[in-house]
């Protein structure tokens, strides 16, 4: 009977892990609370993980987030420890390792909504993405070779 038990509790447990499937870039309260406030069709970057300490937002692209113009500026390059995105099904967030869209890319769907920690997070090309942003652009899903998720 005990067998009969444990065996029942254990395969309930796995249902609902298949039911609700935790991700990297699914698995934040904090982030989850950032994004039901987040603006529709913008893109939000943090200094810290689980989308704290917001630095900046864009509805648009941005080729340089070291230089002075656009949604991010300065210090907001090589700055992202947690990304979040709320924009429309279909398209994804294209970041780059380098301005003027260059280097190694990774991409955020709008499924995927946020990443609570780029840590452990590779470019296109094998750099870690952790605090190495420095331009995105929107772009249709079907262009990205690499996501967070």
């Amino acid at each position: 009977m005990r067998k009969t038990l444990a065996t029942a509790a254990i395969l309930s447990l796995a249902a609902l892990g298949a039911l609700v499937p935790t991700t990297g870039a699914q698995a934040s309260t904090a982030c989850d609370t950032a994004w039901r406030n987040a603006s529709s069709g913008y893109l939000y970057a943090y200094d810290l993980t689980n989308c704290s300490g917001l630095f900046g937002r864009s509805a648009s692209n941005d080729s340089n987030w070291g230089d002075n113009s656009g949604p991010f500026q300065r210090n907001n390059d090589n700055a992202a420890t947690s990304v979040l995105f709320k924009g429309t099904t279909g398209l994804a967030v294209k970041f780059y390792e380098g301005p003027g869209y260059s280097g190694g890319h990774l991409c955020l769907e709008a499924s995927e909504a946020y990443a609570d920690s780029l840590a452990g997070t590779t470019f296109s090309n094998g750099t870690p993405a952790n605090d190495n942003i420095s331009s995105h652009r929107w772009v249709p899903s079907t262009e990205c070779g690499a996501f967070l998720d």
